[in-house]
């Protein structure tokens, strides 16, 4: 089977690595794909939202299943696109994704079908919003309704931040996606992400993972996509992880299939795990980034069995998957996740690779007159597979300091929760 891959960073990457050890795929495109893709695949110009450039492109080459891997051509119907041509692909449908597109729409499916997650209202008057904020006070949460590149989300631990927050949000600061604000209860507790595969009836836990989005160590300093992972997640035990299959993943399944729109493809839960138990932060329609990364490096299956199945309907009973723990140290360039400085040489990255247990996914490079050079705010990830974190971790800081990279920057304590645990 011929497979076209959508996306361009870390994810995909490691979704490509996975894809390829398929005994079933024959060629794997990925588009537009990324210098660490190439040496797998086959990289193509396509643009995701020219959704006839990309129909046309399957049929030429005889694309048999598409995967795409970031959320905005879910949310903008690429895979309705896909299968109104008769192409099989993995994901939610335009009114499936909205789970991860609205905020609010998740928020009020939550509250119809009785799956826990904090109090909140919806906001499109920056007056009412700002009374809300403060009747309930701080600590609260200011969210964008819609897509803001991970960036639309400010848990505000005082009043003057709150107000600041919805003040940006109606300026005008996240665009269209800031035209509803969201604000919401202040959970306490342990965050973890729970993902789950999904054949429009039906859901199969597939793994837990914890990310560290802070820029700085001690998770402090501004959000980020996401400075390292590991996976599984300690605080999501045996009994934790069959409570969110219960009560939060299948009556989410059952709840879309109730709306009139299944959910295919996989369900990404952001929890927070506190005394009472876990509740839902928010929904993601795709694997997390760099969750992806570690739970790609623990997989013993098919990946391209796994995405079928989803897509046809027919997903199997369990998931194969190793005891170890994986571990991803995120490098960035400097000055992200502001302004992150491009074009910094990047060498020595085989030499990361040829520690027993180490590997590397691209996640913002590109080839420039032969040089690898960084090309985004998150540049690389350097993952480990270890029987512990601990051991994990250090695997991947040695990784880490075998490439040369002058102009990044990393986080030094990836995974120091579930090691001091």
């Amino acid at each position: 089977m011929n497979v076209l891959l959508i996306g361009s960073g870390g994810r995909e990457h490691a979704l490509a690595a996975a894809l390829v050890k398929s005994p079933q795929i024959d060629r794997l495109f990925v588009a537009p794909g990324n210098p660490g893709t190439a040496k797998i695949a086959e990289n193509v110009a396509l643009d995701a939202a020219d959704f006839d450039a990309v129909i046309a492109f399957c049929r030429v080459q005889g694309i048999g299943f598409v995967v795409i891997g970031p959320e905005q051509p879910l949310v903008e119907g690429l895979v309705d696109a896909l299968e109104a041509a008769g192409i099989k692909a993995f994901g939610p449908s335009k009114a499936a994704a909205r789970l991860e597109g609205s905020k609010g729409f998740t928020k009020d499916l939550c509250a119809k079908y009785n799956i826990p997650t904090g109090a909140y209202e919806r906001f499109t008057d920056r007056a009412k919003a700002l009374a809300y904020v403060r009747e309930k006070g701080a600590p609260i949460v200011v969210k964008a309704d819609g897509l803001a590149a991970g960036k639309g989300v400010v848990v505000a631990m005082t009043l003057d931040e709150a107000e600041r927050a919805v003040d940006s949000l109606f300026a005008g600061a996240f665009g269209s996606a800031g035209a509803e604000a969201v604000i919401e209860e202040y959970l306490d507790g342990e965050e973890a992400s729970f993902f789950a595969l999904c054949d429009g009836e039906r859901a199969l836990a597939f793994a837990s993972a914890q990310d560290h989005k802070r820029v700085d160590e001690g998770d402090r300093g501004p959000n980020t996509g996401g400075m390292g992972a590991y996976s599984p997640a300690p605080v999501v035990t045996p009994e934790v992880g069959a409570r969110v299959m219960k009560e939060i993943i299948e009556p989410t399944v059952a709840a879309m299939m109730a709306e009139g729109c299944p959910f295919k493809g996989v369900l990404f839960a952001g929890l927070m795990i506190g005394k009472d138990g876990p509740k839902l932060i928010e929904f993601n329609t795709r694997f997390g980034d760099p969750e992806c990364q570690v739970m790609m490096a623990r997989l013993e299956d098919d990946l391209l069995g796994l995405l079928l199945a989803c897509a046809e309907g027919n997903l199997p009973d369990e998931v194969q998957l190793s005891h170890k723990t994986a571990l991803t140290v995120v490098l960035a360039a400097q000055g992200y996740p502001g302004t992150p400085k491009k074009g910094g040489r990047i060498d020595n990255i085989e030499e990361a690779e040829k520690i027993p247990g180490v590997s590397v996914t691209h996640a913002g490079t590109k080839m420039e007159n032969g040089q690898l050079v960084a090309n985004g705010g998150r540049v690389l990830n350097v993952i480990a597979l270890a029987d512990s974190v601990a051991e994990a971790q250090a695997l991947a800081y040695r990784g880490v300091d075998a490439i040369d990279f002058p102009d990044g920057f990393c986080r030094r304590d990836i995974g120091w929760r579930a090691i001091g645990r």
